[in-house]
């Protein structure tokens, strides 16, 4: 193993010398720093993190906590931080909690444990106002960004999310404008922030178009497509003579078109849907989804830096950002 002391011999320099440029201190030459880093290149020195992060006290470990990075919406925000923390010097470790709270206490624990310099969590959602262990984990000190929408629980962090109330009312204001009136909505769960603002901006855009709002159309559906199947079934068995679906997320609309479709409908020509997330699968649908785009990449530039001032020291402010809608072939007017 090449040693600080082999290239400084080699180099004709002090132990102390080498130490420096290695830190990148302030006080030696920049064709100093540029002959010696060459040079321990070429003899294979590699850096011990370990003993680095017991002199400066940091790790250079960033943290990012999801639910599973089977969800389609993480890949281009993980893409984003991921992309930032290299070019910042940092390596990032992940957890997934597969939306379990015992799971997600104990992985923020270890992320403590670990004395990472700063940590993204897509939260589990709760209905319980208060959770012990981000208490413990404002506690630690550790910068900390919730990706995703704030709640009661985790008020104390800074956030960044996507407006879904507006691009909720966005994406049903599409479907009024159309000629839609009966306009079923596929909601999540209840006490998850981001499925009550998609609800309120659906709710928001048939209040300003002056259509009664009908509980009746309202079904539960979950997040997945399986749960979007059953939604779309229970919707048939019903017969609430909707002629537009509007979905929570693009894997409860391709579910419930699934179903549509498998029972002979045609889809926009007897029943219009939209999704919400713009993921990949949308665009690729066999009838393309109208949907929602979020800013995904965007989402996680926007989370590092809020991150890097967070590490400076800084005071910033959580982000809101603004989504559109993606109009395709899963949308017309209505047929009578």
């Amino acid at each position: 193993m090449v040693r600080l002391k082999d290239i400084a011999a080699r180099a004709g320099v002090s132990v102390m010398t080498v130490s420096k440029v290695m830190r990148d201190a302030k006080d030696i030459s920049k064709e100093t720093k540029a002959r010696i880093r060459a040079m321990a290149r070429e003899m294979g020195y590699v850096p011990d993190r370990m003993a680095q992060s017991l002199r400066s006290r940091t790790t250079k470990l960033l943290g990012i906590v999801i639910s599973a990075a089977t969800n389609p919406i993480f890949a281009r925000v993980l893409m984003a931080i991921e992309e930032q923390a290299f070019e910042m010097g940092y390596d990032v470790i992940f957890s997934h909690t597969l939306k379990q709270v015992e799971r997600e206490e104990e992985i923020i624990r270890r992320m403590i444990s670990r004395r990472v310099d700063g940590l993204f969590i897509y939260p589990v959602y709760r209905m319980n106002p208060q959770a012990a262990v981000y208490a413990e984990l404002e506690r630690s000190g550790i910068p900390t960004v919730i990706l995703g929408h704030g709640a009661s629980f985790c008020s104390m962090f800074r956030n960044v999310e996507t407006d879904d109330l507006a691009a909720s009312q966005l994406l049903t204001e599409h479907l009024i404008q159309l000629g839609h009136r009966r306009i079923a909505f596929m909601t999540g769960p209840q006490f998850v922030p981001w499925s009550q603002e998609r609800l309120d901006g659906y709710r928001a855009a048939l209040r300003e178009a002056q259509i009664e709002f009908d509980d009746r159309l309202i079904y539960q559906a979950g997040g997945t497509i399986t749960e979007g199947e059953k939604a779309a079934a229970q919707m048939l068995d019903e017969k609430c003579d909707a002629t537009a679906v509007q979905a929570v997320n693009d894997l409860v609309a391709i579910g419930a078109a699934n179903t549509f479709l498998g029972q002979g409908l045609r889809i926009p020509g007897d029943l219009s849907i939209a999704g919400f997330g713009n993921i990949l699968t949308a665009e690729h649908f066999r009838v393309p989804l109208t949907t929602v785009r979020q800013p995904k990449y965007r989402l996680g530039t926007v989370a590092m830096d809020v991150m890097r001032q967070l590490i400076a020291g800084g005071s910033p402010n959580s982000q809101r950002l603004p989504a559109d809608i993606v109009v395709r072939q899963s949308t017309a007017k209505p047929a009578r």
